[in-house]
């Protein structure tokens, strides 16, 4: 990005496209530092105090038919600068003929600087231009665009991805408004699927699967559902409906001093007990002539309602008489219960499999996740400390949800869950102090595992909750960070609610095209650098940019993702190892 001639002339104005003639092949030379991506500058006939400013998509060649040979450069306008100031747009073409030259350093820093006229308190920084070759040109976002209107962060595996999105994360929580001690009031939650992000921010507070605790009389009936349910089961209605009615009794008689109850009330109620009753159901026997006449092995009792049956049910498992004809001799006639048919025995065999099975139990079904209040339950996740040990109390900006160690089956639940309840909590925030003034960022590390296109059921629930705090969370100061390799795989509504980009190294067709058509059309053939960027480079773009920008993102220092490659050669070539322990390897691995 040399600051010369290029000894070029505008031939040709389109309506998103400058093209521009070189005529001495040495000057053209000169100016090698130039290449897709590049910045030149085109003076304006009418007031030399106005220039274009184009970013470069791509070069050309022609040979005439004297042999002659003609260079061109075809450049996308960006903006103007006049008096100092950038304005985005390039309606301000006269007709050419136009000089052409590479856009001086001084100009570009003009751009960024002084361009959009944002407040140093909106000014944020995680990166500097990629093409400057003389001296660092920073790219500034505008902070407060950036982070309250979603973004997303796309690469294939290798280009940096991680690294840029902790890089994002950690400047952010440095920035203080003035020279106050302690934290700022960032809150930042990440969802780590692979344990990338610990080493990165070492004073987060660090939430795995051992110190999780995730209530499940907190879950939805959507998430119940996907969890419970065997998908394509022709009895999933009336399962589901008959889980709802006692789930919602349940919760009544777990809290007999709230007047309001209803099945998504966020009230206790024992999954246990639950279970207990549905054993039942399924075993019972009535008086052939009344329904809520149960015939215990023990003896009668007529219960004045469901409910009150219900309610009997929840404390212990029954026998029951077997099933009579009526007769002078034996009396009335005992048939079996709605439920003794064998219709729910698959549905609760199904159940006591999930909360017996120990993985689940030990952060979704024991003892923690009947205790744990819902105040405590927020607290965790918001970075408030509710960790026990060395972390109690301790107060952090980052809060990292390490979901490597939870089971696959119930990944989209979790990440369900936690997504609506801080939705939730962000919402009654506002309601109740007017404004947001401690706004969430909720950041999806490999996004396409649990918010895919797919309409599986198993991916229902999270998508449900991401895509409605894509669509509303703005409003009530909770925004999200989509980061994957496969953008091409993620659900369009939650991508396309981005409103700012930083696409990295693409090198599936299917991913480079799918974020071509979400980018603006005006970028033209620049969006097709994006297979040949280095790790570390990225196409910025968006509403909290002043121009679409090739940036190379700054350095984590000493805190960097673990998501380096593993030197496989390099180990290989080491001695063999003979201290393995098998035992412990599969100890962890069982429980």
């Amino acid at each position: 990005m040399e600051d010369q001639k290029v000894n070029g002339e505008v031939i040709a104005v389109l309506p998103n496209k400058v093209k521009i003639k070189i005529d001495d092949l040495n000057a053209f030379k000169g100016a090698e530092q130039l290449k897709v991506g590049s910045y030149i500058q085109i003076a304006d006939n009418e007031s030399s105090d106005i220039k274009l400013i184009a970013i470069i998509e791509s070069f050309l060649i022609e040979v005439t038919e004297s042999g002659d040979r003609k260079y061109i450069i075809e450049a996308n306008p960006l903006g103007t600068i006049e008096d100092g100031v950038f304005r985005r747009g390039g309606d301000s073409i006269a007709l050419p003929p136009k000089e052409a030259t590479t856009a001086s350093i001084a100009d570009i820093k003009a751009i960024y600087s002084s361009g959009s006229n944002e407040s140093n308190y909106e000014r944020f920084c995680f990166a500097q231009l990629s093409h400057s070759s003389k001296e660092r040109i920073d790219v500034p976002v505008n902070g407060n665009k950036f982070f309250n209107k979603h973004f997303a962060i796309v690469g294939s595996t290798g280009s940096g991805k991680s690294h840029t999105t902790a890089k994002v994360l950690q400047n952010a929580t440095k920035e203080k408004k003035s020279d106050f001690n302690g934290l700022n009031n960032s809150h930042i939650v990440i969802f780590d699927i692979h344990s990338e992000y610990n080493s990165a921010f070492p004073e987060s507070n660090i939430i795995t699967i051992n110190d999780l605790t995730l209530p499940y009389w907190l879950l939805n009936g959507d998430e119940l559902e996907e969890l419970f349910l065997e998908s394509g089961d022709n009895n999933n209605y009336n399962q589901s409906s008959l889980l709802r009615t006692l789930i919602t009794e349940n919760k009544i008689y777990k809290n007999p001093s709230e007047s309001k109850i209803y099945f998504d009330s966020p009230l206790k109620f024992d999954i246990d007990e639950v279970l207990t009753c549905l054993q039942n159901l399924r075993k019972e026997t009535k008086h052939s002539e009344n329904d809520l006449d149960i015939q215990f092995s023990d003896g009668q009792k007529t219960f004045k309602s469901d409910s009150d049956k219900y309610q009997h049910y929840f404390k212990k498992l029954y026998e029951y008489t077997s099933p009579r004809r009526a007769s002078k001799d034996g009396g009335h006639g005992i048939s079996k219960g709605s439920f003794s048919d064998g219709s729910i025995d698959k549905f609760v065999s199904r159940l006591n499999t999930k909360v017996d099975s120990q993985r689940l139990r030990q952060f979704l079904f024991g003892d923690k996740s009947k205790e744990i209040s819902f105040e405590e339950t927020l607290r965790q996740f918001l970075g408030y400390g509710f960790k026990s040990e060395s972390r109690k109390n301790a107060k952090s900006n980052v809060t990292i949800l390490d979901l490597s160690g939870v089971p696959f089956e119930v990944l989209s639940i979790t990440v369900s869950l936690i997504s609506r309840l801080l939705f939730d909590y962000s919402y009654y925030y506002k309601k109740q102090v007017g404004d947001n003034d401690m706004p969430l960022l909720l950041v999806y590390e490999e996004a396409h595992k649990y918010v895919p296109k797919s309409n599986l059921a198993r991916f229902k629930s999270s998508r449900s909750s991401i895509e409605r705090i894509a669509k509303e969370g703005r409003k009530y100061g909770i925004s999200l960070a989509i980061i994957s390799q496969r953008p091409s795989e993620l659900s369009e509504t939650i991508f396309s609610q981005c409103n700012n980009f930083i696409a990295m190294r693409l090198t599936n067709p299917d991913d480079q095209n799918y974020v071509k058509r979400l980018l603006p059309d005006s970028l033209g053939s620049v969006t097709d650098i994006l297979p040949s960027l280095q790790s570390g480079e990225a196409l910025l773009i968006g509403e909290a940019t002043v121009m679409p920008s090739i940036i190379r993102v700054d350095k984590c220092g000493d805190n960097e993702p673990s998501s380096n490659d593993i030197p496989y050669l390099k180990k290989w070539k080491n001695e063999w190892l003979d201290s393995i322990d098998f035992e412990s390897i599969t100890k962890s691995w069982k429980d």
